[in-house]
């Protein structure tokens, strides 16, 4: 035998958690989630539903939220990853060691340098074999 409407129980159940829901401390939740992530929050947050739960014996209010979270991948020319993490506001991602241009800089100085000892060998050891025709 019902007492009440289950209509009326489930909209009131919904007016109290989006009334707690709007009363959240963002500034908390954003300090809690970078103590222990290590990031902060970039954008809006979506609220997807809260609800009433048990939690460890005691009643509780659980929110479930969709976040979007910067991330940060370096990966070798090889395909595997060599880094992965997320960041709040970009000062905690590690950056590249070397940026590609600095890569094909420091590549083309590289080559300079080996082709320039290469000729240098080559140049000695000819000087070398011409020293011991005389």
């Amino acid at each position: 035998m019902k007492i009440t409407n289950p209509e009326t129980i489930h909209a009131s159940e919904k007016e109290f958690i989006d009334t707690i829901n709007a009363e959240l401390d963002w500034e908390a939740i954003e300090a809690m989630l970078f103590e222990k992530h290590n990031f902060t929050l970039e954008e809006d947050v979506d609220y997807k539903k809260g609800d009433l739960v048990v939690f460890n014996d005691q009643i509780a209010y659980k929110f479930d939220f969709h976040i979007k979270v910067p991330l940060s991948v370096v990966f070798g020319r090889d395909g595997n990853c060599l880094e992965i993490s997320t960041s709040g506001s970009g000062e905690n991602v590690p950056e590249a060691e070397e940026s590609l241009q600095d890569l094909q800089a420091n590549g083309s100085n590289r080559e300079n340098e080996n082709i320039s000892g290469m000729a240098s060998t080559i140049a000695e050891m000819i000087t070398d074999i011409n020293q011991g025709d005389e």
